[in-house]
C-alpha cells in the first residue's frame, strides 16, 4: 500500500492542507464543517451547548471557513444557527456561511416543503437566525420525491432573491444532472450537494461533471454512508479497514480523504459535535491516498 501520511499535530492540523476552491467570488478551504450533528446526540437527546460552541471556534481556529448549516437543523432545545450566531459572531472576515431552502420543518419538528411564493420568508428566517443581512450560499434542497421534476419554479424564485441582495450566491441539493442543467438556465450555480459516500458509484460521473462545468461538488453522509442522518453504522468494509492501517488512521479520516480525492472541485463538510472528532476531520484534510488506495476502495459493495 502507498506511503503513510506524515503524522499530524495538534499544532500543525489546519484545513489549509486541503487546497481551496472558489465558491463564485468565495474562497474556501475543501475541508469544511457540516453543523447537522450539533444539535442532538446519537440517541436523539439535545447536544451539549457549551460544547457546541466550542467545536464552532475550534474549527474556525483550525482553519475552516465553509460551514454547512440550515434553519431545520435544530433539536427540541438546540437550533444549529442560533449556535452559529451565538459562537461565531461578529463572524470573521472570509467566513462563508451555506445554508438550504425549500425543506423546512415546523415547531414540532414535522417536516414541510415550502412553495416558492414561501421560499423568502425561509431565506428571512435563516438571516434571522444567523445574524445577517445577505446570505453567501443558499441551496435548493429538492425533495427525494422530486428528483425527476422541473425545479425551475423554486430555483426561480431564489435566483429573485439573490438578484434583490439577499443571497449571494446559489447552489442546488439532491438533484440529477438535468435538474442542474435546468438551474443553470435560469441563474449562476455554485454547487452541487448530494448525498455521496464510498460505494456510491452512481454519483462518480455526475461529480465529473460537475467539475468539467466548474461547479462544486459538496458531498453529504460521506462519513455516515448507509447511516445516513443516524450516523455511521459502527461496522466498516474491510477495503476501507485495509486503506486505513496502511496510513495509520482512522476509517472516517479515510472517507474524508476519499471524497477530496475525487477532484479539486469536491469540498468536504464532516459534521461533528466532538472536539476530538473535529481535529481528526480537519488533519483529514492533509492525507493524500494513492492511485492503489482508490482503486481498492472502489471495490465496497454499491450501497
Amino acid at each position: 500500500m502507498g506511503c503513510k501520511t506524515p503524522r499530524m499535530t495538534t499544532e500543525t492540523i489546519n484545513a489549509t492542507t486541503s487546497g481551496t476552491w472558489t465558491l463564485g467570488d468565495l474562497p474556501v478551504n475543501r475541508l469544511g464543517f457540516g453543523a447537522m450533528r450539533l444539535t442532538a446526540n446519537a440517541d436523539g437527546s439535545p447536544g451539549d451547548r457549551d460544547r457546541a460552541v466550542a467545536v464552532l471556534r475550534r474549527a474556525v481556529e483550525l482553519g475552516v471557513n465553509h460551514i454547512d448549516t440550515a434553519a431545520f437543523y435544530f433539536s427540541s432545545l438546540r437550533s444549529a444557527n442560533e449556535l452559529i450566531n451565538t459562537a461565531l459572531a461578529p463572524y470573521p472576515d472570509g467566513l462563508v456561511i451555506a445554508t438550504k431552502v425549500w425543506a423546512g420543518r415546523d415547531p414540532s419538528g414535522d417536516w414541510r416543503w415550502a412553495s416558492p411564493a414561501e421560499l423568502r420568508g425561509q431565506v428571512e428566517e435563516n438571516l434571522r437566525q444567523l445574524g445577517r443581512d445577505h446570505l453567501d450560499l443558499v441551496n435548493l434542497r429538492v425533495p427525494r420525491s422530486g428528483q425527476t421534476g422541473s425545479i425551475a419554479e423554486h430555483f426561480g424564485a431564489l435566483a429573485e432573491l439573490r438578484q434583490a441582495g439577499l443571497v449571494r450566491h446559489l447552489g442546488v441539493s439532491n438533484v440529477s444532472p438535468a435538474q442542474l442543467a435546468e438551474a443553470r438556465e435560469i441563474a449562476p450555480v455554485v454547487c452541487v450537494q448530494n448525498a455521496c459516500t464510498i460505494g456510491a458509484r452512481e454519483q462518480l460521473e455526475f461529480v465529473g461533471a460537475c467539475g468539467e462545468q466548474g461547479v462544486a461538488y459538496v458531498p453529504f453522509f460521506a462519513i455516515a454512508g448507509r447511516g445516513r442522518e443516524a450516523g455511521a453504522t459502527g461496522t466498516e468494509h474491510d477495503p476501507v479497514l485495509t486503506v486505513a492501517r496502511a496510513h495509520g488512521v482512522s476509517p472516517a479520516q479515510v472517507r474524508v480523504a476519499w471524497t477530496l480525492g475525487l477532484g479539486a472541485h469536491v469540498l468536504a463538510i464532516p459534521g461533528t459535535g466532538d472536539p476530538v472528532h473535529l481535529e481528526e476531520n480537519v488533519a483529514a484534510g492533509a492525507l493524500r491516498l494513492t492511485e492503489e488506495d482508490m482503486a481498492l476502495l472502489s471495490s465496497v459493495p454499491h450501497v
